[in-house]
């Protein structure tokens, strides 16, 4: 029998709907973050459900001033056509991140490249779903953003003083795989999350993944002061790619942001970045044996995985579960994740939601 619980899609997307209302957000900017959180949880992406969501908006958003419900871009006037700049003065992070993601693609639509760069924002939580959503639609789609704490030491110190800082990739390979292939990652070698549920369970962690005060590395959950970038000078190297790219849009000091700040010209919110390409940008027309862009790519990857039979192709497990939940026309949720929504359902006055056996 399965771990997971079928929910009805519309019954999910109805009871979050409900939850970010009550808490002053618009109808026309909830439904990006419902449809987010519900895309997430399709593909199995179990950090970037609607609990997740809701947990962060609680500490690092509308009830702590880092994400202000109905407020509105502002684009900054550019004289670059293929690039813009927006301020999106804490409007929460989806909404705005889907509708620049779509700017994105209009751009590059037009002349092949182009990039949108978000200061003064809210987390956009699942990174990846929107360079998807381009890939589904034929374009090569890059994000970062920072992370809305500081958790994390740079490389040979002990004060946290970077983000978890993701980064996303996406490539239109649904004609050669079936699904894009979707490179998804954060900085860290763990996160706060993993971290959290190895203290309620009592597990010790990975290996080189946290430091306690003292700067030495530690498995003990309890004594994490600060986490560490993955593989040394490369995770650390990446995350300052998020940081410095952040500092030239106009995001402030990491340790920082998403914490208070005694001087109100000071700002502590996380910026995005998005880049999107049209493929037929990046064709030099000149392929082995004759080939054009789509065939190559398919001789490319089928070359890669060749003598390679249990290799996985990133954005396959994601592709797999999506076919689990549309199969089972729900989305898939532990009973742990359930009894959560059903005890958000109670707090909204709502009926718990009907989750049956797969």
């Amino acid at each position: 029998m399965s771990d997971f619980l079928a929910v009805p899609r519309k019954d999910h997307d109805a009871l979050v709907a409900t939850a970010f209302l009550k808490r002053g957000f618009k109808a026309d900017e909830v439904a990006p973050g419902v449809y987010l959180c519900a895309e997430a949880a399709r593909h199995g992406v179990r950090p970037h459900i609607a609990l997740r969501a809701l947990y962060n908006d609680h500490y690092f958003g509308s009830k702590t001033g880092g994400c202000v419900p109905g407020a509105e871009v502002t684009v900054v006037p550019s004289r670059f056509p293929a690039s813009e700049t927006w301020n999106a003065n804490k409007k929460f992070g989806p909404a705005v991140a889907y509708r620049a993601i779509d700017r994105a693609i209009e751009l590059a639509n037009e002349y092949g490249i182009a990039q949108i760069a978000v200061d003064n924002a809210s987390p956009y939580l699942w990174g990846a779903g929107y360079v998807m959503a381009a890939a589904e639609r034929g374009f090569i789609a890059y994000t970062h953003a920072t992370s809305p704490l500081a958790e994390v030491a740079p490389l040979g110190g002990n004060r946290p003083t970077l983000g978890t800082n993701p980064h996303s990739w996406a490539f239109p390979t649904s004609p050669a795989l079936g699904f894009p292939l979707l490179v998804d990652w954060i900085t860290s070698n763990i996160d706060m999350y993993r971290v959290e549920a190895c203290r309620s369970s009592g597990k010790e962690l990975p290996a080189d993944s946290a430091i306690d005060a003292s700067g030495e590395v530690t498995t003990d959950p309890h004594r994490v002061h600060a986490l560490l970038p993955f593989g040394t000078h490369k995770g650390y190297g990446l995350s300052l790619i998020n940081e410095i790219l952040a500092a030239f849009i106009g995001g402030s000091l990491p340790s920082l942001r998403g914490r208070l700040t005694e001087n109100a010209r000071e700002k502590n919110t996380a910026t995005f970045y998005f880049q999107v390409i049209h493929p037929e940008a990046l064709s030099s027309d000149n392929f082995g044996m004759g080939r054009n862009q789509l065939d190559n790519l398919k001789h490319v990857l089928a070359d890669i995985l060749r003598g390679n039979p249990d290799a996985n192709i990133p954005g396959q497990m994601e592709a797999e579960f999506r076919h689990r939940s549309d199969e089972a026309d729900a989305l898939l949720f532990t009973q742990d994740e359930v009894d959560g929504f059903n005890q958000l359902a109670s707090e909204l006055g709502r009926d718990p939601l009907q989750a049956k056996p797969l």
